[in-house]
This record gives structure tokens, C-alpha cells and sequence, in this order.
């Protein structure tokens, strides 16, 4: 259960500033380093690829886990340049070259070599009256056609040209290979090495200390750490009992398998309001996120008429410095029990969605995937386990155009025609408004 929330390109370059920041803090210290993975044994999938393998073989489920980004390349464009840079990315993350065929039963990572290459496919419209149409169906075809995870990379790409001086850059990437941070990471990297060999530079890029496959290996075998038990029990008391279906009204009855299907709805919380959240969360001591999500607790209480509810929210995951470079799938998703039982205050709501939040963030690192074989609750096709609206938050950027020689990116919003939850509430804090 993951957000394929997408980025803006400053948003990107943001988390990227903010990890090279952070890095000297992390990993603490007494903490071992994360060794190599037996390339010569079979290579396991990480338990959040695990579940991914399994929706991908539900057919359209899949397509909800597709994360697709649109670029538009202004100006003049070297494909030279471009290639070479999209290629150098692959070589660089083995997660993308990486195919989870099933060996006896069991999915394996299976990583092809170095210089396989990524697809990139070329479509000229130049001087086609409708270029604008088909572009945009162009980019919801790419979003929606299935990988092919059993021999196939889980990264693909377009060309589109719309003119000499305008073309449009069309990357999907499926989740099992790849997360928010990981996009953030691979629009950093295409700048980076766009840039260097547009100017006939080098790579300047450091080297990888490690890659996602050793990671998975590690967390596997860090399962077995005590301090993850007790990570299990506070999920365990937290769940037990929880709801096992919020019932939101709605005019079509719940169908007995979940088809995806879904569509988006812009929002925008204005200055004003968005000022006197952020007094409300100053005056009782939690944070802009706490206040937003007690708010949107209590809308769907009210909506559902239940005063228990459990609502998803992701989190990046990169605990160590070892992961904060790589691309692949590390978020994880918490599952937040929070109570409006008794008519509480404003205040009393804050306090409980305040404590819920941080006894969360302690106990993050168990994947989601434990922590559902943990609680073990009824299983239904009808929906998703735990929980079935998920509330995604991040901090935004400014302004969304890089420029690069004699080019300017700017990201395109990519159709949505696909949907994880029941409903999810994705915010981006932009300074003086909200955004989702």
C-alpha cells in the first residue's frame, strides 16, 4: 500500500537538497553497514515488492502502481545527450534493469547487465493539427500499459515531438521498482547528466555504495532484530480489534473485486485559511500535518457515522544514508487508529491525533506488509486491507522549471485514470496554500 503521489520537478530537487543535508547525521553511529547480497544465490524480493508481484498479477490492479512523468523539453533538444543520460541512469540503479520472474513458485529479482539500455520510443507530430490530442492520449496510454515483470524492465520511455524547439518526455516507471523519493532522485540525476554530457563532461555522479537488491536482503535478515518485535507488538495492541471497512457513502454498491478505477479532483485551500491552520497548530503544539489530518478525520466520521477509524498514510523510509541515493520502493505505509469516540474538542482531537502520529513514527520501520500478517485482518477483494482511505503530505516547491543548456524541463500533469484507495487526500504544503 503505497502513494504513487507525483512530484513537481522543484519538489524533486527539494527532497534531493534536503537528503544531502541530512546525510551527515545518518546512519547513527555503531550502526553496520549494509553488505552485498550473494549475487550467486537467488535474490529475494523486498516484502514491499513482494505485495507489489502479487497486485501485478491481478491484471488492471496493476496499473494503480504505474508512475508515470511527463516532461516538456523547450528549446534545443540533444537526443544524444538524453539517451546517453537515461541509459548512464540505468547502469547506474540496478532496480531498473531488474525482472521478478517466478522460479519454483517463488518471485525472484533477477538483474540484467549494465548496458542493456533503456526503450525509448520516438513519435514525430510536427505540423499535425491535432499534436495536443493525441499527445494526451499518448500520455495516458503510456501511464496505463502493463509491464511485463516476469522478462521485462519496470522503466519505459516516449519521445514525443511537437515541434523543432518543443518535445515532450514521457517516463513510467512501475512502483515495485521505484518510489516518490525515487522520482525525485531520477529527475535529479537526468539534469545532472544531461548537463554534463551535453557539455562533453563526464559522469559526475559518486558511486553507489550499495544497491536495492542488498537492501532487501537486509531487511529480510533485520526482521529477526528484537527491537522490530517489539515494533510487532505495538502494532499488534494498537490494531487489534480496529474497523475492518470504513463505510463512506456512496451510490453504487461496493463491488466484489476492486477494479482501479479512479479519477482525480483538484483542491486548494487558500491563504487565509491555510495562515489560521498553521496559528491552530502553533497554539496546541502539533504540527501542520496533525492538524490537517484530525480535520480530514473528523470529515470522515462524520461521512461514515464512525468514531474508529484507521486511515493510511506514507512515509519515505530512508532511515540510513546508504538508501537516500538509490531508486527503488522503500516507502512505507502506516496504519494511523485514531479515536473521535466521546465528542472530543478540538483541542482533546488534536492531542489524540498528535500521540497516534508519534507513537507511529516510532514504530515505522516494520514493513506494512508484517504489520497486516500481524494484525490478520479478514480479507476481502472488495477492498484494501487495514484501511481504504490513505491521507499523503509533503512538503512543496516553488517554482517547477529547471533550465539546462539551451533547454528548459517543465513537468506536464499525466492523465489519471487509476486509483489505490477507496479515496485519498494528497496535500503538498506550498508556504501560503495547500495543493492536492
Amino acid at each position: 500500500m503505497f502513494s504513487s503521489k507525483k512530484l513537481s520537478i522543484a519538489e524533486r530537487e527539494r527532497l534531493l537538497r534536503l537528503a544531502e543535508a541530512a546525510r551527515p547525521s545518518r546512519p547513527a553511529a555503531g550502526t553496520a553497514p549494509i553488505g552485498a547480497a550473494d549475487r550467486s544465490q537467488p535474490l529475494p524480493l523486498s516484502f514491499a515488492q513482494q505485495r507489489l508481484w502479487f497486485l501485478a498479477q491481478m491484471g488492471d490492479a496493476g496499473q494503480a502502481y504505474h508512475l508515470p512523468m511527463s516532461l516538456r523539453l523547450s528549446g534545443t533538444l540533444d537526443r544524444a545527450a538524453l539517451r546517453a543520460a537515461l541509459a548512464r541512469i540505468v547502469d547506474r540503479h540496478e532496480a531498473l534493469r531488474t525482472s521478478y520472474p517466478m522460479v519454483d513458485g517463488t518471485p525472484e529479482q533477477r538483474i540484467a547487465p549494465a548496458g542493456c539500455g533503456v526503450a525509448l520510443h520516438e513519435q514525430d507530430l510536427r505540423g499535425r493539427p491535432d499534436a495536443q490530442t493525441v499527445l494526451q492520449q499518448l500520455m495516458q496510454d503510456e501511464a496505463a500499459a502493463p509491464f511485463d515483470l516476469d522478462a521485462g524492465a519496470p522503466l519505459r520511455g516516449r519521445l514525443v515531438a511537437l515541434d523543432e524547439a518543443e518535445h515532450v518526455l514521457l517516463l513510467t516507471l512501475h512502483h515495485i521498482a521505484s518510489d516518490g523519493w525515487s522520482l525525485a532522485l531520477f529527475t535529479h540525476e537526468l539534469v545532472a547528466l544531461y548537463r554534463a554530457f551535453a557539455e562533453g563532461r563526464p559522469d559526475p555522479l559518486p558511486p553507489l555504495a550499495i544497491q536495492y537488491v542488498d537492501y532487501a536482503a537486509w531487511q529480510r535478515q533485520r526482521l529477526k532484530d528484537d527491537a522490530l518485535q517489539l515494533q510487532a507488538d505495538h502494532w499488534r495492541r494498537v490494531l487489534a480489534g480496529a474497523p475492518v471497512l470504513l463505510t463512506l457513502p456512496t451510490d453504487r454498491a461496493r463491488p466484489a473485486e476492486q477494479d482501479q478505477a479512479g479519477r482525480t479532483v483538484s483542491v486548494e485551500v487558500d491563504a487565509p485559511l491555510t495562515a489560521q491552520l498553521r496559528e491552530l497548530a502553533r497554539r496546541h503544539g502539533t504540527t501542520l500535518f496533525m492538524t490537517v489530518l484530525a480535520g480530514w478525520a473528523a470529515v470522515l466520521s462524520r461521512l461514515s457515522g464512525q468514531s474508529d477509524l484507521v486511515i493510511g498514510t506514507p512515509v519515505a523510509n530512508r532511515t540510513r544514508a546508504e538508501f537516500e541515493p538509490l531508486i527503488g520502493l522503500f516507502a512505507n505505509t502506516l496504519a494511523l487508529r485514531l479515536d473521535l469516540g466521546g465528542q472530543p474538542s478540538v483541542a482533546q482531537l488534536l492531542q489524540r491525533v498528535k500521540e497516534r502520529s508519534l507513537a507511529a513514527q516510532e514504530h515505522q520501520d516494520l514493513p506494512f506488509e508484517q504489520v497486516v500478517e500481524i494484525v490478520n485482518p479478514p480479507r476481502s477483494l472488495s477492498h484494501s486491507p487495514l484501511f481504504q482511505v490513505l491521507f499523503s503530505w509533503q512538503a512543496g516547491g516553488r517554482g517547477d522549471t529547471l533550465e539546462l543548456p539551451g533547454l528548459r524541463l517543465e513537468p506536464l500533469a499525466a492523465p489519471q485514470v487509476s486509483a489505490q484507495f477507496d479515496l485519498t487526500l494528497n496535500l503538498v504544503d506550498a508556504g501560503d496554500r495547500l495543493l492536492g
